[in-house]
């Protein structure tokens, strides 16, 4: 069954044959641990030897080693030995259905589908049905293109959330008799993954039902309060930038095709992804906070001041003696639509942003704006901090001037996206780095 207008595809994914050891073979996403090589070269010690996909990823502690090129062709290379040597095998069209374990969470449920990239677009002010949620970088693509470019297979860390409630698409299939496909224990304290194939027309068919009911432009408008918006049915949640590697591959194949209408049968429109609802239980999203290093923190201030009173908004900033006393009284004042809260500390001491009438949906948003408009031609440096203790240590010290973001609620996410467009760059974090996706299903995309 394909129905295009859903940007979904049904795709033949390669697993590991039987006898390959899966705690090897299963590494974590490529962009994690980039500070810790260490990290890296133990995993390289331990899969030694045997099938992994550490031998078919490029990680990217290691981007600024200088032999890059030499890195790709070994990738390129273990590719076509793994299919030659008959290491992966095609499992026949459809989904796997699966479930994680982690240190953090009991169950965390996602299906791995294939998405349409005819129906991506990561550009600023997109209404594609594929979107994406934070900003992307352009700047960063360039290696990652050159790394996919000539790559066999594609194996996916890229994470895709869809805004399901009443839990239609992924849950009902846990209540099916399906067969299994996997059953591990994650290395380097991943936790643990079972997987189960779902190819019966009968299941596939009630995924695509139930998907195609989400994007149904009345019901889309309904939910959101909007209208004459794109509908938003796929929203990014990890891998963006592998996603828009995966789109930017797919327009020079499209480019360069000789028979226009031949081409768009090509494996490369497509990217394999994990499909996530935002409601699962197991799925966590993290704040990211905000340190600026090298500022005149009264200047900061008065500044933020003067930015939002421009946008119409009320300024009030309040002093307390601790971060336990203005989180306090953040809870204290209650939510409010009205009014947007941001704690922070400098070197004298702990105060708290009461903006009134906010311009954007989140507390990120209107706080990244000022930012960006403040660093502009100073030699101010902006860090993206996880943990309340890093950024009092760091936005303490003088000079410095460390924010405090509250958390996303997952179910504002969707909604802001379509009212506001793409987030901030490194607005939420899901979950933590050894939460992150591991490596495991590949697809041919050449």
């Amino acid at each position: 069954m394909e129905n295009q207008d859903i940007g979904l595809k049904v795709p033949n994914i390669l697993l590991p044959r039987k006898g390959v050891d899966l705690t090897k073979w299963a590494v974590v996403a490529c962009d994690q641990y980039t500070s810790q090589p260490d990290y890296w070269e133990s995993l390289k010690t331990l899969v030694s030897g045997c099938p992994s996909t550490l031998n078919v990823i490029f990680p990217e502690v290691y981007l600024e080693d200088g032999d890059g090129q030499e890195r790709i062709e070994r990738i390129n290379a273990a590719m076509e030995s793994y299919l030659q040597e008959g290491v992966l095998e095609e499992q026949g069209p459809g989904f796997v259905l699966l479930d994680r374990k982690t240190g953090h969470v009991a169950s965390r449920k996602g299906l791995v589908v294939a998405l349409d990239l005819e129906k991506y677009d990561y550009k600023v002010g997109s209404q594609s049905l594929i979107r994406a949620t934070e900003g992307t970088i352009e700047d960063r693509l360039p290696p990652r293109v050159k790394i996919r470019k000539n790559a066999k297979i594609e194996l996916p860390h890229i994470m895709v959330l869809i805004d399901d409630p009443e839990r239609t698409v992924i849950e009902p299939l846990f209540e099916k008799e399906l067969e299994p496909v996997y059953d591990l224990e994650l290395n380097s304290g991943g936790g643990h993954l079972k997987g189960w194939r779902v190819d019966s027309e009968t299941d596939i068919a009630a995924v695509y039902n139930s998907l195609a009911k989400l994007s149904d432009q009345s019901v889309f408008d309904a939910k959101y309060g909007v209208s004459g918006k794109g509908v938003l049915l796929f929203a990014m949640g990890d891998g963006n930038h592998s996603l828009a590697t995966a789109k930017n591959i797919w327009e020079d194949v499209k480019s360069k095709a000789d028979d226009p209408a031949a081409i768009m049968d090509h494996p490369a429109r497509y990217a394999l992804v994990e499909l996530m609802n935002v409601h699962d239980e197991g799925l966590e999203f993290e704040p990211i906070h905000r340190v600026i290093f090298k500022i005149d923190v009264e200047d900061l201030l008065a500044k933020l001041e003067s930015f939002f009173e421009a946008e119409g908004s009320q300024v009030t900033l309040e002093s307390f003696e601790s971060l336990d006393a203005a989180q306090k009284r953040i809870a204290d004042l209650g939510e409010s639509d009205q009014e947007h809260r941001i704690a922070f500390v400098s070197s004298n001491g702990f105060g708290l942003i009461r903006l009134g009438n906010p311009k954007r949906n989140l507390e990120v948003g209107n706080l990244q704006a000022f930012i960006d408009v403040y660093v502009k031609d100073k030699d101010s440096i902006v860090d993206y901090i996880h943990g309340d203790d890093v950024v009092v240590d760091l936005g303490s010290k003088p000079g410095n001037i460390g924010f405090f973001l509250p958390t996303i609620g997952k179910s504002a996410l969707f909604k802001t996206v379509v009212l506001d467009g793409a987030l901030p760059r490194k607005t939420f974090s899901m979950g933590e780095a050894d939460e992150k996706r591991y490596y495991l299903e590949a697809r041919r995309i050449q």
